[in-house]
């Protein structure tokens, strides 16, 4: 059996099976989803990259065998990723072993590299919940429940929490925020799209970036996904029709640096979430640093 243990987790692997247990302190999502049990079915490869101060382990992964990563859709930051692992400077060398033990697995099982047609992984554990912004969702395996909070607009919060059985979702999308540009978790009805903006639509929740908790919303994605009939025997690359809401369009491009309203709003609003207790000193020094920097 391979094993490396640090300080951001632990990888196990017995010749069948590639068992991942998250670091103490690792990202929320990784935390979130707990200890994984990785097939050698669902592996297209692994690799060590190499860098001055240790490295990097990565798992990669046969298209559309994971729900998180199918949810994700090249959109995890490295250190949300629950398949890489920070590797260091004096564990490089059992990090390649540990690269050796699955390659000659991968050959002698012959697992071909290309896409599944169905999940290989379940999925997050239920019931689920994420998200951050206006609200939070979660998940129970037949429900699906937004709840607002006092940052969300009148249009949601004057109708109370919302809550819509699986039978009734055609799709979701999980987009986070990207540079001034907020994201976003869909919900799509299967009546048809809702037109107006996440903000408003009691189908979404709205995401502004300003917290690495934010991205569990992709979890409750995962969870719906690996759940939904249409999504189970898809094929890898989503169809055309409601499904395709899992492929999340290219986002805007950024506010100009002299769009000082914007910027404006947006320091008043970090205000707000560190007064009340939402950012820490540190996540709000951060993002006023950034915007700061854009005037």
């Amino acid at each position: 059996m391979a094993e490396i243990i640090q300080r951001d987790g632990t990888w196990t692997f017995d010749g069948e099976t590639v068992r991942i247990v998250p670091g103490g302190k690792a990202h929320p999502v990784r935390l979130a989803l707990g200890e994984l049990a990785v097939p050698v079915e669902a592996l297209a490869g692994i690799s060590f990259e190499q860098e001055r101060k240790g490295g990097r382990l990565r798992l990669r992964l046969r298209g559309g065998a994971c729900p998180v990563l199918r949810a994700a859709d090249g959109r995890l930051k490295d250190g949300s990723d629950p398949y890489l692992l920070a590797v260091e400077k004096d564990r490089t060398g059992v990090a390649e072993y540990f690269v050796d033990e699955v390659r000659n697995a991968l050959l002698i099982e012959q697992v071909p590299e290309g896409p599944v047609d169905r999940f290989l992984l379940p999925g997050p554990a239920l019931p689920v919940s994420g998200g951050g912004g206006d609200g939070t969702a979660s998940f129970d395996g037949e429900t699906v429940r937004l709840t607002w909070n006092w940052k969300a607009e009148e249009a949601k919060t004057a109708g109370g929490p919302v809550s819509f059985p699986l039978s009734r979702i055609a799709g979701v999308r999980w987009l986070p925020s990207i540079g001034m540009e907020n994201g976003s978790l869909r919900f799509e009805p299967v009546e048809g799209p809702v037109p107006a903006p996440p903000k408003y639509d009691t189908y979404s929740l709205d995401l502004w970036g300003l917290s690495k908790k934010e991205y569990t919303a992709v979890l409750v994605a995962a969870a719906v996904l690996a759940r939904l009939p249409q999504a189970r025997t898809a094929a890898v690359e989503a169809p055309a029709g409601p499904l395709a809401l899992t492929k999340a369009p290219a986002p805007a491009s950024a506010p100009a640096a002299d769009d000082h309203d914007v910027l404006l709003r947006r320091l008043r609003e970090l205000g707000e979430l560190h007064r009340a207790g939402v950012l820490t000193d540190e996540e709000f020094s951060t993002a006023k640093q950034a915007i700061l920097s854009r005037m």
